[in-house]
């Protein structure tokens, strides 16, 4: 297995550190390449078909259609029905998702909870279901392997970051790293769905600290000063995504002083597709 390097990137005057789990993989990277670490070192034979549920923008849901294509298994994806514009899209994590083999299947709003709570009832022998955005205890091997690398790597910095969706990834480093404060942000839904999410996985440390910004943002809508500090970043030397990037280095710029250890969490595949969105909300940001 090999181990990610670091960049440091200087902003507003402060050395950051980063973990680039962003170049594991074009589509398996990430916080998802940590979380599906156990899936991904399984023997191919031990399953034939993988199951998940969850969006259509979803990096854990290109991540899985990527390792069930290297492992020949088949890939089962519920989501929500979804608009034909949704459809037709060619760019984006849904198409790639596709091409890789990806079976997508859509179910009625008001069916959908009970129909994915009914996955693990009729769950077949060689079937593994993963939870949405891979919130899986599983996945604390992969952040394991993770912290070991931090460790070997002997790093000078005094609190770590990573963003949110489920919080999986930040609650298994602060569970790994328990003399530093983890920071993350709750980029789905607000603080309190975060903890709920965590907490049904294992009970929060004291050093995990979720940091809440000035103003609430929506899940996956462009926001102009997102853009605006996806764009400072790749200035400094490297790109991030942007749905759950922005908001932690917003915060992180506006409530932190100390330095940090920031992990990549990947997702940069969605770019491609949200850029779309943001050229069409936000044209003059492309015209300059």
């Amino acid at each position: 297995m090999k181990t990610t390097p670091i960049s440091k990137i200087v902003l507003e005057g402060r050395e950051f550190l980063v973990k680039r789990d962003d170049l594991f993989d074009p589509y398996l990277s990430g916080n998802k390449y940590r979380k599906l670490h156990t899936l991904l070192y399984a023997p191919k034979e031990k399953y034939n078909k993988l199951i998940s549920y969850g969006g259509t923008q979803s990096n854990a849901m290109l991540a899985m259609a990527a390792l069930a294509q290297r492992k020949g298994w088949v890939f089962e994806y519920y989501t929500k029905t979804l608009s034909k514009v949704q459809k037709k899209q060619g760019v984006g994590n849904y198409a790639k998702a596709l091409e890789l083999g990806m079976q997508h299947v859509e179910i009625e709003q008001e069916l959908y909870r009970d129909f994915i709570a009914s996955l693990r009832v009729t769950l077949e022998p060689l079937s593994v279901l993963v939870d949405q955005g891979g919130a899986d205890t599983m996945a604390r091997e992969g952040v394991a392997v993770l912290a070991k690398e931090i460790r070997d790597a002997n790093l000078d910095f005094q609190s770590i970051a990573t963003p949110s969706g489920t919080g999986t990834t930040a609650l298994y480093l602060a569970l790994a790293f328990p003399e530093c404060p983890v920071y993350t942000t709750a980029g789905i839904g607000d603080k309190r769905y975060l903890i709920e999410q965590m907490q049904a996985l294992h009970p929060l440390p004291s050093n995990l600290i979720i940091l809440e910004p000035s103003k609430k943002y929506h899940f996956a809508k462009p926001y102009k000063e997102y853009y605006e500090i996806y764009k400072f970043l790749q200035k400094a030397g490297v790109e991030f995504d942007l749905l759950y990037a922005p908001l932690l280095w917003k915060v992180l710029l506006e409530q932190t002083e100390e330095k940090i250890l920031y992990i990549h969490s990947g997702g940069v595949s969605g770019n491609e597709s949200m850029k779309l969105r943001y050229k069409a909300k936000f044209p003059e940001l492309f015209s300059l």
